[in-house]
């Protein structure tokens, strides 16, 4: 049993698909989460199928000031901050390079990889008090193996990738552990528009002939994936790429 009792939990994007199963996965083993997301319904929603263990909170990941804010409410009502998942993210439509416009560039960087500073300023100051920690960043196996036409999320996969390995290694002095997990393409909010086509039993077929063990990823199995590396079990594990991606990328 992976025992997460009296750990506090954030999970960003917790409202659906990923961060939801982690969340609830976390709580399972006994941990208090926060449940944050753009779309409070949805984060109201899992925190309430959680049941006590579980805050809901708004946020834009993308905004520094309102992300300080957040994490210190968090830290107000459950204490102080344990595990930090930052999975908040979003794709473009799969199209050529130079058909993407800068105000969809903007906001998947802004989304995808500035929340992760923002969250950063705001909850490592903590964990080096505490001298401990767990970062999860959710990169994608796209920033180690890309699909063409989606460039630009390529690219800030790669940097969510790269972020935390370099995490890793500076914040190791203070037993704060930084991991990403880079699951391949799932059944998710984001699919169609990272197919670049219709989602049609056809065309998932075409992108599923792509993963060797012939299928999406699957929520849970990031959560899975997710529960291992922040559990002490894995408390030697810090600064790795790992792929929840069925082979994609062997």
């Amino acid at each position: 049993m992976l025992n997460l009792k009296d750990k506090v939990a954030i999970v960003t994007g917790a409202g659906s698909g990923f961060g939801e199963a982690i969340a609830k996965q976390f709580a399972k083993q006994g941990a208090k989460v926060a449940i944050l997301d753009l779309n409070l319904q949805s984060a109201e929603r899992v925190a309430r199928e959680i049941g006590d263990s579980a805050i809901a909170i708004q946020v834009d990941v993308g905004d520094f000031d309102t992300v300080q804010t957040v994490v210190q409410q968090v830290s107000t009502q459950l204490g102080q901050v344990d595990i930090l998942v930052n999975n908040a993210g979003v794709t473009h439509q799969n199209k050529p390079m130079l058909e993407v416009d800068e105000a969809t560039f903007d906001h998947v960087f802004r989304v995808n990889v500035k929340s992760i500073f923002n969250f950063s300023h705001a909850v490592i100051p903590m964990m080096r008090e505490q001298k401990s920690g767990v970062i999860l960043n959710i990169g994608s196996v796209a920033g180690i193996r890309p699909r063409p036409g989606l460039m630009w999320y390529n690219g800030s996969k790669g940097a969510v990738n790269m972020l935390s390995k370099s995490m890793a290694v500076e914040l190791a002095p203070w037993n704060i552990r930084v991991n990403a997990i880079c699951p391949t393409l799932g059944a998710t909010g984001i699919l169609e528009a990272a197919m670049g086509v219709p989602d049609t039993p056809e065309n998932r077929a075409k992108f599923i002939a792509t993963i060797p063990m012939g299928r999406f990823v699957e929520a849970d199995d990031v959560a899975n994936a997710a529960l291992y590396l922040v559990s002490d079990q894995a408390s030697f594990i810090t600064g790795v790429e790992f792929p929840v991606d069925g082979g994609r990328t062997v």
